[in-house]
């Protein structure tokens, strides 16, 4: 793979990420199934992938290796379905940006954690999100689905900062491919209690979107990104995952005409710049997760 295509294979990846929110609301299913729909269909996905296109090994896991991929599959699917919920309660565009708050969180958690200083321009990168949070906010009620809606894109941003350090406490340790396998394993056997009842009822159709949110969203996504990473740059990446919430936002516009307000474009536009800023100013491990799981 060169550079020419190895940025082509990431932009696809992100387009494909920025998908994940419109085929979760056209799953007319609930969270728990199309977490569970999509977790099944990623461990297939990400099987094949690595049995036909990479050489990586699969490496014997230890105690501790199991008991990090748990947690951080048992983070995956709670930031899966609060995402979920987030799309059904108050639409794509709402949970996406409610979402791209992690690396602001990311920025918080990672200080608290690991004790490490909180440099100038993530300082910036946190109160650039939090203004454009509450920009995107249309009233501060409980009562309306847009508030709500976004408080749970944001606590799916929350648990994913939290997977991303979980999965940076494991780096190097395990493959990529096979973290996310494993992880997607976790939350497919986490959520099948709650999906089981569903199952009966599940349309064609919705077997569909939750098909490609499994494969495309996820489990080709993620390989695009891990086979990028063999050319590009780690900042590289951070900025071209960036895009992501455009993607989302512009797809949710077209398809479902979520038009956004002016001023949600404005807090949109505040939080993707810093998030972009961010990735240029060094600050990528916040921007591109470790194993590239991603909403």
């Amino acid at each position: 793979m060169n550079h020419r295509s190895a940025l082509t294979a990431l932009h696809c990846g992100a387009l494909f990420f920025g998908f994940t929110g419109v085929l979760g609301k056209l799953a007319a299913t609930t969270p728990a199934m199309i977490v569970f729909g999509r977790a099944a269909f990623a461990v297939l996905a990400l099987a094949v992938f690595a049995g036909l296109i990479t050489s990586t090994s699969w490496q014997r896991l230890k105690t501790s290796d199991w008991a990090r991929l748990t947690l951080g599959g048992l983070l995956l699917a709670g930031h899966w379905v609060s995402f979920f919920i987030s799309v059904k309660v108050a639409g794509v565009a709402i949970a996406t940006l409610g979402f791209t708050s992690f690396p602001a969180l990311t920025v918080i958690l990672e200080g608290l954690i690991f004790r490490e200083r909180i440099r100038r321009h993530e300082i910036i990168l946190v109160v650039l999100v939090s203004v454009g949070l509450v920009l995107v906010t249309p009233d501060f009620n409980l009562d309306s689905g847009a508030t709500v809606g976004l408080l749970w894109g944001v606590l799916s941003g929350l648990l994913f900062a939290l997977l991303s350090l979980t999965n940076r406490a494991g780096s190097g340790k395990v493959a990529p491919v096979q973290a996310a396998l494993c992880q997607n394993l976790v939350v497919a056997v986490c959520l099948l209690p709650f999906a089981a009842p569903i199952l009966p009822t599940v349309q064609a159709l919705d077997w569909l979107w939750l098909a490609l949110l499994g494969v495309l969203c996820t489990g080709l996504a993620h390989s695009l990104f891990v086979a990028s990473l063999d050319v590009l740059k780690a900042r590289t990446a951070a900025v071209v995952f960036a895009l992501e919430p455009v993607y989302g936002i512009t797809f949710a516009w077209l398809i479902f005409a979520e038009t956004p307000t002016l001023r949600m474009v404005a807090g949109g536009a505040l939080i993707i710049f810093a998030i972009f800023l961010s990735a240029r100013m060094g600050g990528t491990k916040h921007a591109a997760p470790v194993d590239g799981q991603v909403a």
